[in-house]
């Protein structure tokens, strides 16, 4: 197994803790690189939002490419975030009372919840097959259903090995090896609606999570790049050229996220200066250290 990357918070010259990363890369099928356990199970979480907006893209081809963005992603409530989830909403048309993501943000709503875009999303799905949108996160709904035949479709597994557990937004996420992950985003434009989501997450990478966030910039920076980052320590990431890319962060930490994914980038010939080094900032404001990739 190759080793894992190693992500340091250092505090003047001192190393307070480390983070270890496992990441696979994955084109043609092949395994084209890795860093520690490429067959590590994780469950997908948020990133498996650019996959479950597909059917969506399918079935709406009303939507724009806001509404489509903001399905795939895990939002931070600013206006043009909620306004894209209400444009959404209407265009479903479902009302805000619908969504069962449940509250979050100030005050506490559950469109201001991260996940209220993709459960829009499912709303207008539900209308457009003709389900019911009572109990849509439950997963013998027919639109879970559908979702785990989408994703397990695009990781190349059958129904029956992806095992499933509750997200925390209440839908069903699934567990897979990092190996599948980066396979399934591997073939992410060549998957039916591929193209169209991913050209609406490259127009609105501020929609899909915001300002200094891994996946937002790395679509900011690498021209024709998709990414969708997913809770405790979670990447995705797809290039134009069919490389797919799935990082995980094994102790779920949020903070090394950026530098490693940089540094497993880099060795894939394309360097992502921006999320090198994140600063390590003290309440006064002071930058007090910095987590890099050893």
């Amino acid at each position: 197994m190759a080793e894992p990357i190693t992500v340091a918070a250092r505090r003047a010259s001192i190393v307070e803790s480390r983070h270890i990363a496992h990441a696979v890369a994955v084109r043609e099928g092949a395994v084209v690189a890795e860093a520690g356990d490429g067959g590590l199970l994780a469950y997908l979480r948020s990133s498996a939002k650019p996959i479950q907006a597909l059917p969506l893209a399918r079935t709406r081809p009303d939507l724009g490419d806001r509404e489509l963005a903001i399905a795939c992603a895990s939002h931070l409530a600013d206006p043009q975030q909620v306004g894209a989830v209400r444009s959404l909403l209407a265009k479903a048309p479902a009302q805000e009372d619908e969504l069962e993501c449940g509250p979050e943000g100030s005050p506490p709503e559950p469109i201001r919840h991260n996940c209220s875009g993709k459960h829009a999303g499912f709303l207008a799905l539900c209308r457009a097959r003709g389900w019911d949108t009572r109990s849509y996160r439950l997963p013998d709904h027919p639109l879970q259903r559908a979702m785990l035949e989408e994703v397990a479709s695009a990781a190349g597994m059958s129904e029956s090995e992806m095992r499933t557990a509750v997200d925390g937004c209440g839908v069903i996420t699934y567990a897979l090896p990092l190996e599948r992950m980066a396979y399934a985003f591997s073939r992410f434009a060549d998957l039916d609606a591929g193209p169209r989501v991913g050209a609406a997450m490259r127009a609105h990478p501020q929609l899909i999570r915001g300002p200094g966030a891994a996946d937002t910039v790395l679509m900011e920076t690498l021209p024709g790049w998709i990414a969708k980052g997913g809770a405790e320590g979670l990447v995705c990431a797809a290039g134009p050229d069919g490389t797919g890319v799935a990082l995980k962060v094994e102790d779920g930490a949020a903070r090394a996220v950026g530098p490693a994914v940089a540094e497993f980038l880099a060795r894939l010939d394309h360097p992502l200066t921006a999320l090198e080094v994140d600063r390590i900032v003290n309440s006064r404001g002071e930058i007090v250290g910095e987590i890099r990739a050893e």
